[in-house]
């Protein structure tokens, strides 16, 4: 029987936890941990394509040595770090790495390949499963990349995705740079921002080309040119892979927040968490809720079984929120309470799988073999 990996990524480092799939919806999650300790694991990438098993990708940032990608090849009972960084700046740009944001497995269709986001907001390649990674010069030298500004979890690229039909069109975006795309296998990129606010400029210029504050991007598990955005206030769908946004967040209780993810194989599904648009940051009406829309953003369904009912003030960050590949699918999301939430019913029901970690900063699940 297949089994459930799920990776929780915290302030001070990485928990694992493991169970079989057919009894995700039971109490008894045990999780491994901290590994790296005392590190913020700030990326998780499960890569389930290797033919020996799956690889496990994080990006650590330790505050004595810096920054750094490991590996680890048997679900995480030894880790390798590259002796060289495997994700570092050319001199003549001269900058450094801060953090790495995301580290994003390419799909089926390039083996090998997988993205690595970073901050500053640059992105590299490797093609040997993220032991190694280049430089994408080409999105580093477009022309608006100077008017990128930082937002306020600093200049960062921090989603990656990857055509499932064409692994030369990649979908990338920047807090606050807005969401850029490439057809060519990154020789070039363009903005893909149209219909997308910027609240926070004079309303006459609410609508630019480019820099936008971008909290995250995901992709429709039936239809690769459906895309959903949730912005610096906005939640958006796009039907043409990005060319017009269109916004689907007015019937939510707050259209700010930092996560949206998709259903693995149903189209028009997708769950984001709401968040106060306001100073505070706490989820909307300070109740914990998850939101799922089932028509592409047409409604939202707001999901509570099992979920605290008290005042609640933990905010879910931008890759604290995923879902597995299982039937039916499994969705977790941690929040900076240090609490971890999962259902293994689409969302219907939930339960709680830890209390107490600290604070939540992405969380990654997949079904292993």
């Amino acid at each position: 029987m297949a089994d459930v990996l799920l990776a929780v990524g915290t302030r001070k480092g990485l928990f694992l936890a493991r169970r079989p799939e057919g009894e995700r919806g039971a109490p008894g999650w045990e999780f491994d941990g901290p590994h790296f300790n005392a590190q913020a694991v700030y990326s998780i990438g499960i890569d389930t394509r290797p033919a020996s098993g799956p690889r496990l990708l994080v990006g650590g940032d330790s505050a004595h040595w810096g920054p750094s990608v490991f590996h680890s090849d048997d679900l995480g009972a030894t880790w390798v770090e590259p002796e060289r960084p495997a994700v570092k700046f050319p001199q003549d740009t001269e900058t450094s790495l801060e953090r790495v944001w995301q580290l994003q497995p390419a799909g089926p269709t390039a083996p090998g390949v997988v993205y690595a986001g970073t901050e500053p907001a640059a992105l590299f390649r490797s093609t040997d499963g993220g032991a190694s990674f280049d430089f994408v010069r080409s999105l580093w030298d477009h022309p608006t990349r100077e008017t990128w500004m930082p937002g306020g979890g600093g200049l960062g690229l921090h989603t990656v995705l990857v055509d499932p039909r064409d692994p030369d069109a990649v979908t990338i975006a920047v807090s606050a740079g807005g969401a850029y795309r490439t057809g060519d296998g990154g020789e070039s990129w363009e903005p893909c921002n149209r219909g997308v606010q910027a609240t926070f400029l004079p309303e006459a210029q609410r609508f630019p080309e480019h820099g936008q504050c971008v909290h995250k991007i995901a992709r429709d598990a039936v239809d690769p040119d459906r895309l959903y955005l949730q912005n610096h206030w906005g939640v958006y769908r796009s039907d043409d892979r990005g060319t017009s946004w269109t916004s689907i967040g007015d019937s939510l209780p707050s259209d700010f927040g930092f996560p949206v993810a998709t259903h693995p194989r149903r189209g028009g599904v997708a769950y984001v968490f709401p968040l106060n648009a306001d100073a505070d940051r706490v989820p909307a009406e300070r109740r914990c809720r998850v939101h799922r829309t089932e028509d592409g953003g047409t409604s939202w369904q707001e999901l509570s079984t099992g979920l605290p009912e008290s005042a609640h003030y933990g905010p879910v960050l931008r890759d604290a929120m995923c879902t597995d590949d299982a039937d039916p699918a499994g969705i977790y999301f941690g929040n900076r309470n240090g609490e971890v939430f999962a259902s293994a019913d689409d969302g219907d029901s939930w339960q709680q799988l830890a209390r107490h970690l600290p604070d939540v900063l992405c969380v990654r699940a997949a079904v292993i073999g």
